[in-house]
């Protein structure tokens, strides 16, 4: 008897750490739920779909599966600080979500990381301040490795937005996923709307 109840002890006080272990992985999501208001894509090339045909970039297909209607704010070429500019033009538009994919040029242009990092934080510390729940986009800041990888993750980490590691994971170089060396082809924005998907659904739940 006395076995028996030591047992269930156990398998409780298990219990209750395995709750409290994985309660603190959860992440907590700034804003979340969100507020009423449209869906944003704020980025660069990517993000606008270049490479693509008509209706076949990452946030067309997303705006298919999800059956929302997102605004497509991608600039071809822009940098963190020309999305910085840009930040109260998508404020204007309150919305509910937004999901930030910059960066990618900023690398090609030798900007250092520190000033990139620091726009993004600005960026999303003033979609937050609006009310929007943010989804940070990240992409690769090397050729042979990822040094942004690790800052990416802890810009979401320290400000409470969803994240999506490198949406160009293990796509560059695969010509049938990339129309050029930099921009996926139709069926590469299928794979980078696929990672992105579970994610924005997780934040518009």
């Amino acid at each position: 008897m006395t076995k028996t109840i030591t047992i269930i002890i156990i398998c409780v006080a298990l219990g209750i750490a395995a709750y409290f272990l994985f309660r603190t992985k959860d992440p907590m999501i700034t804003n979340f739920p969100p507020m009423q208001g449209p869906i944003v894509a704020l980025g660069d090339s990517l993000v606008f779909g270049y490479g693509s045909s008509m209706n076949n970039d990452f946030v067309s297909v997303l705006e298919k599966e999800t059956g929302r209607e997102i605004i497509n704010m991608g600039i071809n070429g822009n940098t963190t600080a020309d999305g910085l500019a840009r930040i109260d033009t998508v404020i204007a538009l309150k919305p509910s979500v937004v999901m930030v994919l910059l960066g990618g040029n900023d690398f090609l242009r030798k900007v250092p990381a520190a000033e990139t990092f620091n726009n993004l934080d600005l960026i999303v510390q003033k979609l937050q301040v609006s009310g929007a729940v943010v989804v940070v986009l990240g992409i690769q800041g090397g050729v042979l490795n990822d040094p942004f990888a690790p800052q990416f993750e802890n810009l979401a980490e320290r400000h409470g937005a969803a994240y999506v590691p490198n949406v160009l994971a293990g796509m560059i170089g695969n010509q049938s996923l990339m129309s050029d060396a930099i921009h996926p082809n139709d069926a590469g924005y299928k794979r980078v709307a696929a990672k992105v998907l579970p994610v924005l659904n997780s934040v518009l739940k």
